[in-house]
Parts: structure tokens; C-alpha cells; sequence
């Protein structure tokens, strides 16, 4: 598994935890819920600018999308 799958697999579980669907986290984030499924999905070779967005919807820090992998 790559760097993006895991990231991806990462930002899915805390969403799950949140409860939130895709198209919740992609309002809260400002992003486009395609764009959260293909980072999800370890498709997208996100910024830096958009984990914080992501992180910070999900009341997270960004050192949280990277422990343990």
C-alpha cells in the first residue's frame, strides 16, 4: 500500500468516526465530494492545504492522518 492509500484509509476511518458521509466532510471542508472520494480511494496526491481542510473538519490535527503509517 502506498503513501496515498494509506493517507486515504486513514482520513476514511476518522470520517467514519465522525459519522460524517462523504458529502458532509467535502461542505465542512470546502473541497468537492469527488475529489474526497479519489483521496479516499488513494487516487489523488492531495496538498498539504487541502489535509489541513480535512483535518480540521474532522476536528483532528494533521500529525492524527499520519501516526503510524
Amino acid at each position: 500500500m502506498n503513501i496515498k492509500e494509506k493517507v486515504g484509509k486513514r482520513i476514511k476511518e476518522y470520517r467514519d468516526i465522525a459519522n460524517m458521509s462523504q458529502k458532509d466532510l467535502a461542505y465542512t471542508a470546502d473541497l468537492d465530494r469527488s475529489y474526497i472520494a479519489s483521496v479516499e480511494n488513494g487516487q489523488r496526491n492531495i496538498s498539504i492545504v487541502n489535509l489541513e481542510k480535512i483535518a480540521t473538519s474532522l476536528n483532528i490535527s494533521l500529525s492524527d492522518l499520519f501516526k503510524d503509517l
